[in-house]
């Protein structure tokens, strides 16, 4: 095979790929036979109430978790058989962050960079890029453990881009920091989105999802129960009674309640003892 046509199946390969995923933990059923296709550079975004199985999900994807069955394919190549070489491609920002906090912003990107193989030259240039892109670069001396909750969360997406890596993968990455922090972040992953990184993200912050997101899944107690793009699912929505469409677009909170197949409460006879 030619480079060329090496590089054209590449591109065609999903950047994630699961068939028939299962996690069990005991008698408990975590992931339930879950099947996914993630194409390159997609933003995707993967939704579901709490303990839907959205962290499961991506602990199995990265290889922190190995699945009780099924088949995770990222990047071309199986988790299961060939975990480092997926985890050199890939970036992860895990929910509980994981960051070592006795030491300064640069060097826990210097320590990362070099988990990476990066050599010294290149550690040093991307760290100070980085440190600036973040604004983490006002105080170098300034521990971990002294930043704020928005900083840390910042750190840990630098961390998780020094190697360049081919897809990111974000678990909560908005939640608990402020407004100005969560536009630096947003803004950072529609460039780089546009650059041909692909990005995994769950949030509970859905009107983020509704920006950022060109598709989606929502799971429900371990099963998918929608995916595709979110104008497709719209579309695919009919309301009650008479099945006919909405005049207007459902937003994605209106579609994800529908889906998940809660209630919204109108406030009215709620805690009379309030009023």
């Amino acid at each position: 095979m030619t480079d060329t046509s090496a590089s054209e199946a590449n591109a065609l390969m999903p950047a994630v790929e699961t068939v028939d995923l299962v996690r069990r933990f005991g008698d408990f059923t975590a992931v339930d036979r879950i099947s996914l296709r993630v194409r390159r550079g997609q933003f995707f975004g993967f939704l579901g109430p709490n303990g839907a199985g959205k962290s499961t999900t991506i602990k199995m994807l990265t290889g922190l978790l190995a699945p009780t069955s099924g088949r995770i394919s990222v990047l071309g190549r199986d988790i299961q058989t060939e975990p480092l070489e997926v985890k050199r491609r890939i970036g992860v920002v895990p929910e509980d962050l994981n960051l070592f906090e006795r030491l300064t912003g640069a060097e826990m990107l210097t320590f990362t960079g070099r988990m990476y193989g990066l050599h010294r030259q290149e550690i040093a240039e991307r760290t100070a890029e980085l440190l600036d892109l973040m604004e983490l670069d006002a105080e170098p001396k300034k521990l971990i453990v002294e930043y704020s909750h928005g900083m840390k969360k910042k750190l840990s997406l630098a961390c998780a881009l020094i190697h360049r890596p081919e897809i990111l993968f974000l678990d909560e990455p908005f939640e608990g920091i402020d407004a100005i922090a969560s536009r630096t972040l947003k803004d950072l992953l529609s460039r780089l989105t546009a650059r041909g990184l692909t990005v995994f993200l769950t949030s509970h912050v859905l009107e983020i999802v509704e920006r950022l997101c060109t598709d989606i899944a929502i799971i429900s107690a371990g099963r998918l129960v929608a995916s595709g793009s979110l104008d497709e699912l719209r579309r695919g929505i009919r309301l009650e009674g008479d099945g006919q469409q909405p005049a207007s677009p459902l937003s994605l909170e209106d579609y994800f309640i529908r889906v998940i197949g809660g209630a919204r409460t109108t406030g009215e006879d709620v805690l009379e003892w309030l009023g």
